[in-house]
C-alpha cells in the first residue's frame, strides 16, 4: 500500500469466512492504493479499518467514486476473517462507512500526511456531519472531478429533513493553495437538485436547519466568515492552469500529485 505506513491485512494464516470475502481479497490490489486514514484494534488486531485512495479509478469510468474504505474483521478463534471494500466520493462518507462497521469515528477522522486541509470551519462542520451521521443519509449518486471544475458532490436523502430532504453535498478544491470547502445544499426534490448540478444556476441553498441553534448557528457563523473565499470565481473549462510551486497531494479526487 503506497503510503507511508507499513500496513499488511495479515490474512495469511486465516480463511476467508465467506464467499464474498474470498471475492473481495482476491480482486483486491494494494498497489494503487494510498492510505489517508488508518485504525487498528489492539491488542489483539482483531479489526483494521481503512480509508484510502484508489489510484486506479482515475483511469476507469469519468465521474467515478476515488475513495475506498476497507473494513477487516478476524475470528482468531476460528482463524477466519471477512473483508469489505466500497468505493466513496469524498473521505467523510468513506469514515461514515466505516463507523457504521464499528470503528470509532474518533479514531479515524484524522487524514495523515501532506494531503490538502479543510479551507475554513464549516467544511470540518459539515465533514463531521457526515461522518458520524449514521445511516441519516441515503446515498442516490455521485460525481467526482479531477479536471477543471475540481470537484466531487454526493447526491443523498436525509432521513431527518423534515423539509428539503434532498441534499447534496458538494466539494470544491484550491490547487493553488493545497484547501478543499465542504458545502451541503438543500432540495425540494431529486429533480430540481439534478438541475442545479447540471446548470449551476445559482449558488448552493442551504438547508432550512441552519437557522437553527448551537453547533447549526456557528456554522452559519464559519459559513459568513468564508463567504469572500467560497464565492471566488472557478476558472472556466478553457482557461490554462497554472501548476502549485510545490505537490499536492489530494486524497479523493485524481492521481495523487
Amino acid at each position: 500500500m503506497n503510503d507511508g505506513f507499513d500496513f499488511d491485512f495479515d490474512l495469511d494464516e486465516l480463511a476467508p469466512a465467506d464467499a464474498a470475502s474470498e471475492e473481495a481479497v482476491e480482486r483486491f490490489w494494494s498497489g494503487d492504493l494510498t492510505a489517508l486514514s488508518q485504525h487498528h484494534t489492539t491488542p489483539n488486531g482483531s479489526h483494521s479499518f481503512v480509508v484510502a485512495h484508489d489510484q486506479s479509478a482515475t483511469w476507469g469510468v469519468p465521474g467515478a467514486p476515488q475513495v475506498m474504505a476497507i473494513a477487516v474483521a478476524r475470528d482468531l478463534t476460528e482463524f477466519t476473517y471477512t473483508l469489505e471494500t466500497s468505493h466513496h466520493a469524498t473521505v467523510p462518507f468513506a469514515q461514515n462507512w466505516l463507523v457504521e462497521r464499528g470503528c470509532p469515528p474518533e479514531k479515524i477522522a484524522k487524514v495523515h500526511g501532506g494531503f490538502a486541509k479543510p479551507s475554513d470551519d464549516l467544511t470540518v462542520w459539515v465533514e463531521r456531519q457526515i461522518r458520524e451521521s449514521g445511516a441519516r443519509y441515503e446515498v442516490l449518486d455521485n460525481h467526482t472531478s479531477d479536471s477543471d471544475p475540481n470537484e466531487t458532490w454526493t447526491l443523498t436523502r436525509d432521513s431527518r429533513a423534515a423539509e428539503a430532504p434532498l441534499r447534496v453535498f458538494h466539494e470544491e478544491w484550491d490547487q493553488d493553495v493545497g484547501t478543499y470547502t465542504m458545502r451541503e445544499g438543500a432540495f425540494a426534490d431529486v429533480d430540481v437538485a439534478r438541475s442545479w448540478l447540471d446548470d449551476r444556476n445559482g449558488p448552493l441553498p442551504p438547508p432550512p436547519e441552519y437557522f437553527g441553534e448551537g453547533d447549526i448557528r456557528r456554522s452559519r457563523a464559519a459559513l459568513s466568515r468564508s463567504a469572500g473565499a467560497a464565492a471566488a470565481p472557478k476558472p472556466g473549462l478553457e482557461a490554462s492552469r497554472t501548476p502549485p510551486a510545490g505537490p499536492i497531494r489530494r486524497p479523493i479526487q485524481g492521481r495523487l500529485l
